[in-house]
């Protein structure tokens, strides 16, 4: 037996939808109050999932994958930065439903992330990931992301100072 690859799940990927603003957050609030992979503090409301959804509409957009009637991952594009001269640059989010990780969703979503990006005329593609997820990073680096610095410490969650590995891939 050799070192393989998982194989990738035949998964539908598509643009999120309203109705889809709850099982986003029930993916997305596990993380929140249980692991170091998003920097929130406090689980998001109904209203405010649905916000976030509608913040990522057009070019910043939300894609969702489906196993039959099942939302098993989420991945989204959003601003880097607020200040004009950005608004080519984004940055890049992906959960997988913790019954689902390492099955090849999240390989999948950020796929299709990063078509969608480079469809949007989007230049620069940047992950912001906690220090020691070796799968995100992994993940990113097989999708061509390189690392470009590390910012120490900058955030603190469950009494621990927390570093962000910053990784970014250039579209065109």
């Amino acid at each position: 037996m050799g070192n393989s690859a998982p194989t990738i799940r035949p998964v539908d990927v598509r643009v999120a939808r309203t109705d889809d603003a709850e099982a986003l957050r029930a993916i997305y609030n596990v993380e929140v109050e249980t692991s170091t992979v998003t920097f929130d503090l406090v689980p998001r409301s109904p209203a405010e999932q649905r916000a976030w959804l509608a913040a990522r509409s057009g070019a910043h957009t939300a894609l969702v994958a489906a196993e039959g009637e099942g939302i098993i991952g989420f991945a989204a594009l959003s601003p880097y930065k607020e200040r004009p001269a950005y608004s080519t640059s984004v940055e890049d989010s992906v959960y997988v439903h913790r019954s689902h990780q390492g099955k090849g969703v999240g390989k999948v979503l950020l796929g299709a992330l990063l078509e969608t990006a480079q469809a949007s005329g989007f230049h620069a593609v940047f992950a912001r990931i906690v220090g020691g997820h070796e799968a995100s990073i992994g993940l990113h680096a097989a999708h061509g992301f390189e690392i470009i610095g590390t910012e120490r410490e900058v955030g603190r969650k469950f009494g621990k100072w927390l570093d962000v590995v910053l990784m970014e891939r250039l579209l065109r």
